[in-house]
């Protein structure tokens, strides 16, 4: 059996999935990590037809004793029904495309499958939960399409205000039924810092909170699904069964990474991960030795806005899981300015005809970068994290020309919307909560 401890607690006191998941964040404010990551069958990802397959195969190794394979089935089946495609932009570099969800983000993999097993859950103990989360663009639209509407789960999303995009917020503050949306006077980290003080706030805990961020397990595990139908399908295109991958994921809380390492660890041949972060250093600054664990710098505002995160959560989980050491012998990382993520996205759409969201020019010059530096031949897989049309005015300003409309995006500009602008402060948003 599978069981969850606080990255904090050194008694490593268990609990079930069930309760890691309806949580979130461990009392004692650490993350939950596995007690052990199963070996998965090869088998598992190499022969599925779907990504939906893939979860079923690798969830159900995961959850077989607290969810019956009938509605475990039923619930992956009903969250990742829509295409991850592989798109090779030469013949050793390949994009995986993660935006092709509802609301054009990678995000929608976990909040999905997320809100689903949750609403699982929370059905069968007859009780409801209030979802708090922070966003810095992306992960409040997916948690937002993704809960709403659930009978058992209100959702409150905070997102600093003025530092996302204005398709970002519009999807953010499009009004959904159990959702409230709070555009906060500060930064990421003041909202993500008045998400983790609610937590553990003793006038808070009599109500039902928990969260979808990336501090919660049951974002990463459906996350790393997409890294094993990577795998499959960079096999189908004919590169040699099992063989290593690079990995470049462009980084900002971590969660994406972290579900990376998972899938490898569960038997993923992975030769290096490539961290690929904008001018929020704090990540590469560690892996390269030129900061100590947990020195983190505060936020600073980009044109990959989604990752503009100063101090990732999910570096503790990262700490806790591999120490220092290993994390930096697996994971190579880099630091991409604003000019070079532009001058990547133009680069990209004239050598190989690919549109790419500012994010996935991050992670498209990171690897770059990587190969450079160390000359290794191993075919790599950099993760598309949005969709190009949720930054027009970025991709403007890299190519001159705005990206094709997105019908899931127009649909929104009809749509009412609800917003309420509150100060950065756990009292202000306590007033809400009370």
């Amino acid at each position: 059996m599978i069981r969850y401890y606080s990255t904090r607690d050194p008694h490593k006191n268990l609990v079930r999935f069930e309760e890691a998941l309806l949580k979130g964040l461990a009392p004692d404010g650490g993350l939950y990590i596995p007690n052990r990551i199963p070996k998965i069958e090869p088998e598992a990802w190499l022969e599925a037809r779907s990504i939906a397959e893939v979860g079923i195969a690798v969830l159900g190794t995961w959850l077989k004793d607290e969810i019956p394979a009938h509605d475990l089935e039923a619930i992956v089946r009903d969250a990742l029904n829509f295409p991850c495609p592989l798109v090779p932009l030469s013949d050793d570099l390949f994009v995986l495309e993660l935006f092709h969800g509802p609301t054009l983000s990678f995000k929608d993999f976990g909040a999905r499958t997320m809100a689903r097993l949750m609403q699982y859950f929370l059905r069968q103990r007859g009780e409801r939960r209030i979802i708090l989360v922070a966003t810095s663009g992306d992960t409040g639209s997916a948690v937002a399409d993704g809960f709403a509407g659930q009978d058992n789960i209100e959702v409150v999303l905070l997102y600093p205000k003025g530092m996302v995009s204005e398709v970002q917020e519009r999807q953010l503050i499009t009004e959904r039924p159990g959702v409230r949306s709070f555009a906060v006077e500060g930064t990421f980290d003041d909202c993500q810092r008045m998400v983790k003080e609610a937590f553990v706030d003793p006038g808070l805990a009599h109500l039902p909170l928990s969260s979808a961020n990336s501090i919660n397990i049951g974002r990463l595990l459906p996350q790393a699904l997409y890294y094993l139908w990577a795998a499959r399908q960079v096999n189908s295109l004919g590169e040699r069964v099992g063989a290593e991958i690079n990995f470049c994921v462009p980084s900002g809380n971590l969660g994406n990474l972290t579900a990376g390492i998972l899938a490898a660890l569960m038997g993923q041949p992975v030769r290096r991960f490539i961290a690929a972060h904008n001018d929020n250093h704090f990540f590469p600054d560690f892996l390269q030795g030129k900061a100590e664990a947990y020195q983190f710098h505060p936020t600073i505002a980009t044109l990959s806005n989604a990752m503009d995160v100063g101090s990732p959560s999910n570096f503790e989980r990262l700490y806790t899981l591999l120490g220092p050491e290993k994390l930096r012998a697996w994971v190579w990382g880099t630091t991409v300015s604003n000019e070079a993520t532009l001058a990547r996205m133009k680069k990209t759409h004239q050598t190989c005809g690919y549109m790419a969201c500012p994010h996935t020019a991050v992670g498209l010059e990171g690897q770059a970068r990587y190969r450079a530096q160390t000359a290794d031949p191993t075919p790599t897989i950099s993760l598309a994290c949005a969709h190009p049309a949720k930054f027009p005015e970025v991709v403007f300003s890299a190519l001159g020309q705005e990206p094709p409309p997105e019908q899931a995006l127009q649909v929104l500009c009809n749509r009412p919307t609800r917003v309420q602008t509150i100060g950065p402060t756990l009292q202000a948003l306590k007033a809400f909560l009370l």
